[in-house]
């Protein structure tokens, strides 16, 4: 169960980061709720995985998730472009995460 919620977290922290573009300094309304209430449940799943999961390999699985997630989205909306070595390297990432997840 732990490592679904991490999973889950790791998602609402690519979801926390792009509201958090988007809200242009926490002047637009929209964005700065959707920024807070992905922020807030992101850090009590990432907290409720760590009970049963090392701080270290929950830690990095979360941030790999939310940082491909990320960068993925924002390439596939244009805001960022799109470029072989990125998916090279994104691939790198989730090799790794995936990686943690078979060592644990």
């Amino acid at each position: 169960m732990s490592w679904l919620v991490l999973v889950i977290s790791g998602v609402l922290e690519a979801v926390w980061a792009t509201a958090l573009g988007k809200s242009d300094g926490f002047s637009r309304l929209g964005p700065t709720v959707v920024f807070l209430s992905a922020l807030a449940a992101s850090m009590a799943g990432l907290a409720y995985a760590m009970r049963d999961l090392p701080v270290g390999t929950a830690y990095a699985v979360w941030v790999g998730i939310g940082a491909v997630l990320t960068v993925a989205y924002a390439m596939a909306s244009g805001e960022e472009p799109l470029s072989a070595l990125k998916v090279v390297f994104l691939v790198m990432i989730v090799a790794g995460v995936v990686g943690l997840k078979l060592v644990h």
